[in-house]
C-alpha cells in the first residue's frame, strides 16, 4: 500500500484527466479499501480541491472547476510519452523546433530527480529524410486553423496543391497522422463525397464562419478511413512516370509497404497488381524492385526498357564491373 502522500499524489494526476472514475476503480488504482479512498478523497477536500461524487449505484468521483490548479504531474510512463511527444514534435510540424525545447526544459524543470533521469534516458534525434517520397513538415499554423475548423464545426476553404480548383470547400471531419504525414478528413461539398488531403499541400484561406452538422464518417473509425484510401492525397498525377506490374506477393503485403498514390489490387492469391508513379523511368523500376519478387510489367514500353537497363547496370555491379555510358 502506498502511503497517504503518494496516493494523494496519485489521485490528483488521475483526476487531470478530465475524467470521472468510479469509486472501486480509484480503490483499485490505489491498491487500498473504498473506505481508504473515500477518506483521501476527503482529505484533498480539506486542501481545497473541489472533488464532485455523483450518488447512487453507479457513483464516480471527478474533480470541478476550481480556484486551486493541480500541481504539474506525471508518472514515468508519462514523463517518457512527454519527452518523445516534445522531441519528435519539430519532424512534422514546422516551426516547433524552440519552442518544444524550452517546454521540455521547462517541464523537466519540475520534475522529481528520478523522473528528470527517465526523461533524459530519452535522447530522440530527428534525421531529416531527403526521399522524394517524404512529407515536408506541415506549417504549425495551418495546423492550428484546421483544428480549429475541425473543433468549431466550422465549413473551411482551401487552395489544395495540383488541383485545378482556386477553392474547395469541405466540412472538416478530424486531423490524423499516419506513417510521418498528417492529413485531413472532410466531406467536400463540391464533389459531395469523402475525402483525404494532404496536410502539407493545403493553404487555406480566411475562416468562413459558417457552422455545419458533422456527418457520420463512413467505416469503422477514422484510422480505418485514411488506412482505406489508394491515394491518400497524394496526387499520383503529378508523378512524371506511371506504370504497372504484376508482382507475385500478397496484395496486403504490397498494400502496406507501397508509397502514397499506389494503388493495389489482388489477382489471384498470392499475386496482385501495383500501380504507382515517381520521379523518373529507372526510379520507377528501382521502387517496383524493392518488393523482391517476381515481376511482370504491363507497362507502358519506358518501364520496360528502365527494368533492362537496370538490370545491365546491376549484374555489372555484381560482377566487378563498371557500366559503359548509355547510347544516345
Amino acid at each position: 500500500m502506498a502511503e497517504t502522500s503518494a496516493r494523494l499524489l496519485l489521485l490528483l494526476s488521475l483526476f487531470q484527466t478530465g475524467r470521472a472514475w468510479p469509486g472501486a476503480v480509484l480503490a483499485e488504482r490505489l491498491e487500498v479499501s473504498p473506505r481508504t479512498m473515500r477518506r483521501d478523497i476527503d482529505r484533498l477536500r480539506a486542501l481545497g480541491y473541489p472533488v464532485h461524487v455523483t450518488k447512487g449505484p453507479g457513483s464516480a468521483y471527478r474533480l470541478d472547476a476550481g480556484a486551486k490548479v493541480p500541481p504539474l504531474l506525471f508518472d514515468d510512463e508519462q514523463a517518457i510519452a512527454v519527452a518523445v511527444a516534445l522531441q519528435t514534435a519539430p519532424a512534422t510540424v514546422a516551426g516547433l523546433g524552440e519552442a518544444a525545447a524550452r517546454a521540455l526544459a521547462t517541464v523537466r524543470q519540475v520534475m522529481p530527480a528520478r523522473l528528470r533521469q527517465q526523461v533524459d534516458a530519452v535522447r530522440v534525434t530527428s534525421i531529416e529524410n531527403a526521399w522524394d517520397l517524404s512529407a515536408p513538415p506541415v506549417d504549425a499554423e495551418v495546423l492550428l486553423a484546421l483544428g480549429t475548423a475541425v473543433r468549431n464545426d466550422e465549413v473551411l476553404a482551401f487552395a489544395y496543391a495540383g488541383d485545378p480548383s482556386p477553392s474547395i470547400r469541405v466540412e472538416p471531419h478530424h486531423l490524423a497522422m499516419w506513417s510521418g504525414r498528417w492529413y485531413l478528413v472532410a466531406w467536400d461539398l463540391g464533389r459531395s463525397e469523402w475525402r483525404t488531403f494532404r496536410v502539407d499541400r493545403i493553404t487555406p484561406y480566411a475562416p468562413t464562419g459558417l457552422r455545419f452538422t458533422p456527418r457520420e464518417l463512413p467505416g469503422a473509425d477514422v484510422t480505418a478511413f485514411v488506412f482505406g484510401q489508394f491515394d491518400r492525397g497524394d496526387i499520383p498525377g503529378q508523378w512524371p512516370c506511371h506504370g504497372e506490374v504484376i508482382l507475385d506477393a500478397p496484395a496486403p503485403v504490397v498494400a502496406r509497404w507501397a508509397p502514397g498514390g499506389a494503388v493495389v489490387e489482388e489477382v489471384a492469391p498470392g499475386r496482385c497488381r501495383l500501380a504507382l508513379g515517381a520521379w523518373s523511368w529507372a526510379g520507377l523500376a528501382a521502387l517496383i524492385g524493392t518488393f523482391d519478387c517476381d515481376i511482370e510489367v504491363i507497362g507502358p514500353p519506358e518501364l520496360t526498357e528502365a527494368c533492362g537497363q537496370l538490370a545491365r547496370r546491376y549484374a555489372a555491379a555484381a560482377a566487378g564491373r563498371r557500366n559503359a555510358p548509355a547510347q544516345p
